[in-house]
């Protein structure tokens, strides 16, 4: 066996334990210490040709602030304004760097805020966060280094809720003077958009959301489609225990109705985390998100020429 055979080798059993690793990881996840595994996650992330600015305020009436990912040399590149999940209940910015270099190191601006969780706030409060970080965005484009036409909303399991809503329902970007119209496009991975009625024994989500009908369809991005909405890349592993698939294919099938521009698609044996994580040098090969996303991005480059 030679030196080069020896060296691939070793590169792939180096692999094989450090996924074996996060994976176990995993448990500790399941287990409520979701920062040590995040925190095994990023620093697997290193690339070159990336500036970072950490703690950026956006909101200083409610403390809120953002991390920006830009490629060195940015010019009129696209921005996407990422918004995790975690139930609406948990969750930090500085958890997903990964998601901020995996894109940056593509040429993709990325902006990923914290908002504020139930109970400190119900829907109201952090879809009103959330608007006013996509505002941000658009205002301060031109010196990150993209344009104000060209700013896509992504999100993850309960912020994909959050970005769809952003991208249906006209009232949460009004007071902003931006339409849902005006974004480049919604990327949405395991995202809630549809998942009404709400169980009785889902007690954080019946206390952010209501308990009457009326009040829960504010919640649902498939009850605001009209036609008008930007394009959309619904993302969704079959294997999804925590957000039924169902979601992605009833907005799916909403927008296609009223003549939207969408791309659904469905990952064989893809679970919930794997959908995300996958965009990490780990799990990269776990599931193909981050051509789909890049793809996606790079079809729709301007808002202002549809």
């Amino acid at each position: 066996m030679d030196h080069f055979t020896d060296l691939a080798m070793f590169r792939r059993m180096y692999s094989l334990v450090f996924r074996i690793a996060l994976l176990l990881s995993l448990v500790a996840l399941l287990s409520g210490c979701e920062a040590s595994l995040f925190a095994s996650l990023n620093a697997t992330d290193r690339r070159a040709g990336i500036t970072t600015q950490a703690g950026v305020v956006f909101d200083a009436e409610h403390h809120l602030k953002l991390d920006i990912y830009r490629p060195a040399s940015a010019t009129r590149a696209p921005i996407v304004v990422f918004f995790y999940g975690g139930s609406w209940v948990r969750g930090e910015r500085a958890w997903y760097r990964f998601v901020g270099t995996a894109l940056a190191s593509h040429g993709v601006i990325v902006v990923i805020p914290d908002y504020r969780k139930y109970p400190q706030v119900k829907m109201d409060g952090f879809m009103q966060d959330a608007a006013r970080a996509v505002a941000w965005a658009h205002d301060h484009a031109g010196e990150l280094g993209g344009t104000p036409d060209d700013v896509f909303v992504m999100g993850h399991s309960a912020g994909g809720q959050i970005g769809a809503l952003l991208a249906t329902d006209p009232s949460w970007l009004a007071p902003h003077d931006l339409r849902p119209d005006e974004l480049a496009g919604f990327i949405g991975l395991a995202g809630c958009y549809d998942f009404m009625p709400i169980p009785a024994n889902e007690k954080d989500m019946l206390g952010m959301f209501g308990r009457d009908a009326a009040a829960q369809a504010r919640a649902q991005p498939v009850r605001f489609v009209r036609g008008v909405e930007p394009p959309m890349l619904l993302l969704q592993g079959n294997a999804d225990q925590e957000v039924e698939p169902s979601n992605a294919v009833s907005l799916a099938r909403v927008l296609h109705m009223h003549h939207d521009d969408v791309t659904l698609r469905l990952y064989p044996g893809v679970g919930h985390n794997a959908l995300v994580f996958a965009l990490s040098r780990p799990f990269h090969t776990d599931a193909p998100t981050l051509d789909d996303v890049l793809r996606f991005i790079h079809a729709h480059p301007m808002a202002s020429v549809r």
